[in-house]
């Protein structure tokens, strides 16, 4: 039997602070991250609302990497890293799977809540939806990861 594992590192420097999450590949363990990324923004005074925006992009990113960057694989890990600085929290989900190839085209949310059309894409449809930037790299070795960033102010804010 697999040993189930989660290491949660933090780091606190003058310049920013940096918390650091390895999952097992379990559905489930989102959560860890997810609470995790909570406690870490409400350390630097985020919004409810933008905690909530933080929990979601977290919990999709690291259940796309378990699901298709790792494909399921209950040997593999997901690695959630978060860091703040000057009012920014910046999240990377990292994989260690073949990566998501070609990227979904955004659902068709009418035809989803009509019940027409399958839910696929919709966790990368939220994440582009709800941070402020989104980018998607090829690891060297194995792998792929999602860096995304998330300012105090919601995104409304940024256009005034």
């Amino acid at each position: 039997m697999l040993a189930e594992w989660t290491m949660i590192t933090m780091v606190n420097n003058q310049n920013n602070s940096t918390v650091q999450i390895t999952l097992s590949n379990r559905i489930g363990y989102e959560k860890i991250a997810m609470a995790c990324s909570a406690s870490f923004a409400e350390m630097f005074g985020f919004s409810n609302d933008r905690i909530e925006d933080l929990k979601t992009i977290v919990g999709e990113a690291s259940t796309n990497a378990m699901e298709h960057g790792n494909q399921g694989r209950l040997d593999a890990r997901v690695v959630v890293s978060m860091s703040f600085k000057d009012d920014t929290i910046c999240v990377s989900v990292a994989d260690e799977g073949p990566g998501i190839g070609k990227q979904p085209p955004p659902p068709d949310i009418a035809r989803i809540i009509e019940n027409n059309e399958a839910i696929c894409g919709f966790g990368l449809f939220l994440i582009k939806q709800l941070a402020d930037k989104v980018d998607f790299t090829k690891k060297p070795d194995n792998g792929h990861v999602v860096h995304m960033a998330l300012n105090m102010k919601a995104q409304a804010d940024h256009a005034e």
